[in-house]
């Protein structure tokens, strides 16, 4: 067994004040492990505490989500069995977005899309390898589009404004992660989130994660100064939103307790509405909720 190079996640979840909605989605979580069941890859670019399916379900039934998104993370690179094997035994409530590259057959797509995939995901934050290769990333968009799959994108706020031009000629939907990654300190009128909401505005392929309050924050728990970055991006375009947790948390400076980041919801969507469309709605259509 490997030695952890990262914290777990909070045990003592708070149950939240919130209360959410019947079939609410938590939009992006991840399942790792256990290691001795589904091992991590050699070329990780981390090592996580074992965050396992039992303690997952544990999780969002102390929240109250009845649904979930698995957003196969980069330690377990294209092996996509944990996430795979979470869908089948979820009774329709979970789907997943998987991490694949050019080697993949249209076999292996379509079994992955029976298997409850409905996207894939590509890292271009610097600290998690960096930017993919161009004829790779091309390519796979080409493969998954006629499976009406979309792609999942994680980038560093200030690459945005610099793909922003490649964003909006993709022929499938994406949703960027973390609302971007932006810094709260830097202000609502920084460039990168300025280019994130131009993104927003002028192309309906482009959804943003409302996500990650704890990495946009600047000041720590409960988060709050994330807030007014999520209700722009609300206010913006509320059809193409979608929220999550972001469990077990890899990689953050200040580790959230996942009670406190269900209790910002209200606050940058107050309207009831809103909620349904962001926790239900909204969801159920990009991930194929039957």
């Amino acid at each position: 067994m490997f030695k952890p190079t990262i914290p777990g996640p909070d045990p003592h979840t708070k149950i939240p004040k919130f209360r959410l909605p019947p079939l609410a989605c938590d939009a992006h979580c991840h399942i790792f492990g256990p290691g001795s069941q589904y091992p991590y890859a050699p070329d990780r670019p981390y090592t996580p505490p074992d965050a396992p399916l039992e303690d997952f379900h544990k999780l969002h039934v102390k929240l109250g989500v009845g649904r979930a998104v698995i957003v196969n993370a980069s330690v377990h690179g294209t092996d996509n069995r944990v996430a795979l094997d979470a869908i089948a035994v979820s009774g329709g409530a979970y789907r997943a977005v998987a991490n694949i590259d050019d080697q993949i057959s249209e076999r292996g797509l379509r079994q992955l899309h029976e298997g409850g995939v409905r996207g894939c995901r590509f890292n271009f934050v610097r600290h998690l390898g960096g930017v993919p290769d161009k004829r790779v990333f091309e390519r796979v968009i080409r493969m998954i589009a006629p499976l009406e799959w979309h792609v999942d994108l994680h980038f560093d706020a200030i690459d945005i404004p610099e793909y922003a031009e490649m964003l909006a000629h993709l022929p499938v939907r994406y949703t960027i992660d973390h609302m971007g990654r932006v810094k709260a300190s830097d202000g609502l009128d920084q460039l990168p989130f300025r280019a994130l909401i131009d993104l927003m505005k002028r192309d309906e392929k482009c959804w943003v994660k409302v996500c990650g309050c704890e990495r946009v924050s600047s000041i720590g728990p409960p988060f709050a100064d994330a807030v007014p970055f999520a209700r722009k991006i609300v206010e913006t375009a509320v059809d193409r939103v979608i929220w999550g947790t972001d469990w077990p948390h890899p990689n953050v400076k200040v580790m959230p307790n996942d009670g406190d980041l269900v209790d910002l919801i209200p606050l940058f969507v107050p309207e009831h509405e809103f909620q349904e469309k962001i926790l239900v709605g909204n969801p159920a259509r990009l991930f194929d909720f039957g």
